[in-house]
This record gives structure tokens, C-alpha cells and sequence, in this order.
């Protein structure tokens, strides 16, 4: 039986650097982000605003989106959040 997981964007402000990452638990891989050991990258940024989360029946899914959105244009993927969450706001909470 497949497993699920998620998509998500990591930020430190809006519109500032963004992160995309994939994980099959995403309130545990948020809180990893935010406590500094989720990725050198997030680690190096500041990022640890959950702007996006996006999740799917079956990881392989939700690593292609992964993929996909890594090649996006910058202006896209602020688009893409803006859409569905156009104050920035952190979705940490939310997800915990």
C-alpha cells in the first residue's frame, strides 16, 4: 500500500527565500525547519514559515510535484502561495 506525503514551501518573510521539500510527515519535518535541523539551506535562511503545504495519496506524487515546482520560476511558486495563502502567514499551527 502506498504511503502519503506532502509538498511544502518554507520561507523566512513573504516573498523572501523560498524552500520546496517534500516529507511523509510534514508537522515533523516543520518543526525540524524551525528548530534548525531540517536543512542547511532553511538553516542558512532563517526559514521557518510554513507558507505552503500541498498533500497526496501516494509519495512518489508528492515527490514529482516536488520536482516540478523545484523548476518553476521564482514569480510562479510566489503565485502559487499567494493563492492560497496571500498574507504569508506561518501554517505551522495549523498543521501541529
Amino acid at each position: 500500500m502506498a504511503r502519503g506525503g506532502y509538498t511544502y514551501i518554507m520561507t523566512n518573510k513573504a516573498r523572501g527565500v523560498l524552500y520546496v521539500g517534500v516529507t511523509a510527515d510534514i508537522a515533523a519535518r516543520a518543526e525540524q525547519h524551525r528548530n534548525g535541523t531540517g536543512s542547511v539551506f532553511c538553516r542558512k535562511y532563517g526559514l521557518t514559515r510554513l507558507v505552503l503545504v500541498e498533500p497526496h495519496d501516494d509519495i512518489m506524487l508528492a515527490i514529482a510535484r516536488e520536482k516540478a515546482l523545484k523548476a518553476w520560476k521564482r514569480e510562479w511558486k510566489i503565485r502559487l502561495v499567494e493563492e492560497s495563502n496571500p498574507d504569508w502567514r506561518d501554517m505551522t499551527e495549523i498543521i501541529l
